[in-house]
């Protein structure tokens, strides 16, 4: 018996994350995380504002990042903004932790997503923050999209 796979559109984005920072280089990467967690993942109830990651020991960790109570996990609900194991390889985590450790650089959570398999992933980035002038072409780079999408629309 073959078993069907549902394809599973969890897709939860830092957009924050894409205006206040350059990204330079993104990994994937697994979550070390309890079964109420990924029961809310799956449902859709976290998010990557105000979270980010950091190298310690060898291991990355993704910190503050918000993930809902399960509604039916009784005493065994997981805490919601605990600190979560990232699984890269280790030639993947040296490179992180010297890019993190130059100034002006940081790494980032962009995106979390549920794969094929059912597993949950997050796609972390080195980035390096921008300026308020950036900010601001970046702002005029998508209304000036927006006002041509208009243009050619009508």
């Amino acid at each position: 018996m073959s078993r069907e796979k549902t394809n599973n559109q969890i897709q939860i984005k830092n957009r924050r994350a894409t205006f206040d920072y350059e990204l330079l280089e993104t990994f994937t990467a697994g979550m070390v995380l309890t079964g109420t967690e990924i029961k809310s993942i799956r449902l859709g109830k976290a998010s990557l504002v105000d979270a980010y990651c950091l190298v310690e020991r060898r291991e990355l960790w993704i910190k503050n990042m918000y993930v809902a109570e399960y509604f039916y996990g009784t005493y065994n609900n997981h805490p919601t903004r605990r600190d979560r194991k990232l699984l890269l390889n280790r030639k993947e985590i040296r490179k992180m932790e010297s890019a993190a450790q130059n100034s002006g650089f940081t790494l980032i959570p962009v995106r979390l997503f549920i794969n094929d398999r059912g597993l949950a992933k997050v796609v972390v980035a080195i980035a390096r923050g921008k300026k308020e002038y950036d900010k601001r072409d970046s702002l005029r780079e998508r209304d000036d999209r927006r006002e041509m999408d208009r243009a050619f629309k009508k």
